[in-house]
């Protein structure tokens, strides 16, 4: 069967790539972290898990929209080699950091009602996300491949794999999560990214 018109398998490629880094970068990041603990709190408090979600969906895209276009501004801004040189050692720092354990932030105040709740989870979710490292993945991801839209996709997707269980499950099931060890792959997944990045050819960029 022939690829559809003005798509040929070259030109989806990247676009693949990019999103399943995106969604695995984020997703192994993400556990543990504070924003990941800000959700299981927010849970537990207010037992109001569709909102929360949705709080957390509309925060994510905003939040890593506004990262991905710091990112690809970086990537038009800087020559080649240099791109490469920013985004490995942005990488080997991410995959340091993956190693530090994260503290929630306690809300003071507790919604009442699924307007109030989503409302919490969105306002909290943005601003624990600033200068967080997931966020600065996003950047990293944009800049390294060059597909804004793609690479929100992506990271969004996967703050939902990692945090939607945690909303639905709560303490129960992040009591089963091995958060050290998570915190050790997700180090070794960010440094991999750093290697790729110094040793394989950017998305569309030569040099």
């Amino acid at each position: 069967m022939a690829p559809a018109a003005g798509h040929s398998p070259e030109d989806l490629s990247p676009s693949l790539e990019a999103l399943l880094a995106s969604i695995i970068v984020v997703a192994v990041g993400e556990i543990g972290d504070k924003t990941q603990l800000l959700a299981l709190m927010l849970s537990v408090r207010l037992r109001r898990p569709v909102p929360i979600i949705l709080g957390i969906l509309v925060a994510t895209l905003a939040n890593h929209t506004l990262a991905a276009l710091v990112g690809d501004s970086v990537r038009h801004a800087l020559p080649a080699q240099w791109l490469r040189w920013l985004v490995a050692a942005s990488f080997f720092g991410v995959a340091l950091w993956a190693l530090k354990a994260d503290d929630a932030e306690d809300t003071t105040r507790v919604a009442s009602g699924n307007l109030g709740a989503f409302t919490l989870a969105a306002g909290a979710f943005f601003i624990a996300e600033m200068g967080d490292k997931t966020q600065i993945a996003t950047a990293v991801l944009a800049a390294q491949f060059g597909s804004v839209a793609t690479v929100v996709a992506g990271t969004t997707l996967g703050m939902l794999l990692a945090d939607v269980p945690v909303v639905l499950l709560g303490n129960a099931g992040a009591r089963r999560i091995p958060f050290k060890l998570v915190r050790m792959i997700a180090a070794a997944l960010f440094a991999l990214m750093g290697v790729v990045a110094l040793v394989g050819p950017l998305p569309g960029l030569t040099g």
